[in-house]
């Protein structure tokens, strides 16, 4: 008898001990999984604080040679485009001939700041055409200044350009080595053209 209460002593200890061991391996795992969890969320939070950090700003100088106006001005700014900047190259990249404002593409504006980079020069842009009306360039293409009737500075994606102390060449070269877009090139009227339709040149 004493042997067997030893023996059902020692099946009460075990039966007592598995339960332990059972609640050991869910605490274990529950401590696994909220371990991973809390090494996830700060990554979490670490990423969605760097999302909007401060990114470098695109800024872009501009000067009309119609109207005199000049403008400079950072457009894109923690990440988006600034919509007062933009109404600001909406207005002196307007059509001079009619005074009438379209919205300008941002992407145009992202083409002149890249070029910028890559002539590694601050001096603004002289702007001989941003948009362009309907009627203004029906009349220029009347006029045999050679406008394509379906030109993109209708549509606010087309600039025409020079920068002073950057000879027209090199502008073109680098506007073309961007592949951006459409580069004109005009050396007697002295710019060149820049858009943000098909890759092309002429």
């Amino acid at each position: 008898m004493k042997n067997a209460g030893v023996r059902l002593g020692r099946e009460m200890a075990t039966a007592s001990e598995k339960p332990d061991r059972t609640l050991g391996r869910r605490r274990f795992l529950k401590v696994a999984v909220l371990s991973a969890l809390a090494a996830a969320f700060p990554a979490t939070r670490s990423r969605a604080s760097s999302a909007n950090p401060a990114l470098p700003e695109k800024a872009l100088s501009l000067f009309n040679t119609h109207t005199g106006e000049t403008i400079q001005a950072a457009y894109w700014e923690n990440g988006r485009y600034v919509t007062d900047a933009l109404a600001g190259f909406n207005r002196i990249l307007r059509d001079h001939r009619s005074g009438e404002t379209r919205a300008i593409d941002p992407q145009l504006l992202d083409v002149l700041h890249a070029l910028s980079r890559k002539l590694e020069t601050r001096a603004p842009f002289h702007v001989i055409s941003g948009y362009r009306s309907p009627t203004s360039n029906a009349a220029l293409r009347e006029q045999g200044h050679g406008v394509a009737a379906g030109s993109l500075h209708i549509v606010g994606k087309a600039i025409d350009i020079r920068v002073p102390g950057v000879g027209l060449t090199d502008l073109r070269g680098s506007a073309l080595a961007l592949g951006a877009g459409g580069v004109g090139y005009y050396p007697r009227p002295d710019f060149v053209h820049v858009d943000v339709g098909r890759v092309r040149s002429w």
